[in-house]
C-alpha cells in the first residue's frame, strides 16, 4: 500500500509540473529532444516529462525599448547625440528564438547604425528639421531587417537630438537674434499702421469742419437773403397801399423827409439834396407864407 502511494505521489510530481496553461498574448516554444516541436499558444498543454521541454516564452505584445543616445556625425562634420525610442512585436516565436542571438541587443545595434547611415546623409539643419523622415526611414529599413527574427517593427521614434554645446548656443543666439528682429517688424508695422489711422482721422476732421463751414455760410447766405427778401417785400407792399390810398404830394413830401430823417441819422458827413425835393421844399414854404398873410388880414 505504501508503495502504490508512493508511486501515485512520485506520478503526480511527475505529471503536474508538465502541464501547462499558456495565458492570453503569449507563446511557449516547445523542443522535443533538443528539435523545435511546436509553438503552443494560449490554452491548456501537456508536455512529455523528460523529452519536451519549453525552449522560450515569447510575449505577443507590442514591446517598447528606449535606447541610450548614440553618438553620429552629420554630413557637415557636427557630431550630435541622438536617442531613439522603437516600437515592435514579435509576429513568429520561432523565429524569434532561432532567428538571432539576444534579439533585443541586435535591434539596439541596427537602430544604431541604421541611425549613423541616415544622419551621415544630412545637414544639421536639416537634421533638427526632418524628425518624421528620419522615423519613416529607419522604421522601414529596420523592419525589413528583421523581418527574418520574426519581428515587425511598427514604430521609430526619434526622441531627443543634442548638437555640441558650443552649436546650442549659437542657435540660441540666433533664435534670439530672429525673435528681437521679428518683434521690431511688429514695431515698426504697428507705428505705421498707428501714424496712418491718425493721418485718416485728422483728413477726416478737416473734411467736417470743412462742410461744417460750408453749411454755416450756406445757411447765413440763406438767413440774409431771407431777411433782405421780407425788406423788400415790406417795401414794396408799403409802396403798394400808398398808391392803393391815393396819397398826395403832401404825404410824398413827408415820406421823402423821413427818408432824409433817416439817412441824416447815418456817419455821413455830407447830405446831397436832390433838385426835386428842393423844389418841394420851396413850395412848401410858399404855401405857409400865403396862408399866415391870410390869417394876418
Amino acid at each position: 500500500m505504501a508503495f502504490l502511494i508512493a508511486i501515485l505521489i512520485i506520478v503526480i510530481l511527475i505529471v503536474i509540473p508538465n502541464i501547462k496553461v499558456v495565458p492570453q498574448a503569449k507563446s511557449y516554444v516547445i523542443e522535443r529532444l533538443g528539435s523545435y516541436y511546436a509553438t503552443w499558444k494560449n490554452g491548456l498543454h501537456v508536455k512529455i516529462p523528460f523529452v519536451d521541454r519549453v525552449a522560450n516564452i515569447v510575449t505577443l505584445k507590442e514591446i517598447v525599448k528606449d535606447f541610450a543616445p548614440q553618438p553620429v556625425i552629420t554630413k557637415d562634420n557636427v557630431t550630435m547625440q541622438i536617442d531613439t525610442v522603437v516600437y515592435f512585436q514579435i509576429t513568429d516565436p520561432k523565429l524569434y528564438t532561432y532567428g538571432v542571438e539576444y534579439p533585443i541587443s541586435a535591434i539596439e545595434n541596427l537602430t544604431a547604425t541604421t541611425l549613423r547611415n541616415i544622419i551621415g546623409e544630412l545637414e544639421l539643419d536639416q537634421t533638427l528639421t526632418s524628425r518624421d523622415i528620419i522615423n519613416s526611414k529607419m522604421r522601414s529599413i529596420l523592419d525589413e531587417a528583421t523581418d527574418p527574427w520574426g519581428i515587425k517593427v511598427n514604430r521609430v521614434e526619434v526622441k531627443n537630438i543634442l548638437p555640441p554645446k558650443d552649436i546650442q548656443e549659437a542657435m540660441e543666439k540666433q533664435m534670439r537674434a530672429e525673435r528681437e528682429r521679428r518683434e521690431k517688424i511688429l514695431q515698426a508695422e504697428g507705428e505705421k499702421k498707428s501714424s496712418i489711422l491718425i493721418a485718416e482721422g485728422e483728413k477726416e476732421s478737416a473734411i467736417l469742419r470743412a462742410e461744417a463751414d460750408k453749411e454755416a455760410q450756406i445757411k447765413r447766405a440763406e438767413g440774409e437773403a431771407e431777411a433782405l427778401l421780407k425788406i423788400k417785400n415790406a417795401e414794396a407792399e408799403g409802396i403798394k397801399l400808398l398808391k392803393d390810398a391815393k396819397a398826395d404830394s403832401s404825404v410824398l413830401t413827408l415820406k421823402s423827409y423821413e427818408a432824409l430823417a433817416k439817412v441824416a441819422d447815418g456817419q455821413a458827413t455830407k447830405i446831397i439834396v436832390p433838385s426835386e425835393l428842393q423844389s418841394i421844399a420851396t413850395i412848401g414854404t410858399t404855401l405857409k407864407e400865403m396862408l399866415t398873410d391870410k390869417k394876418s388880414k
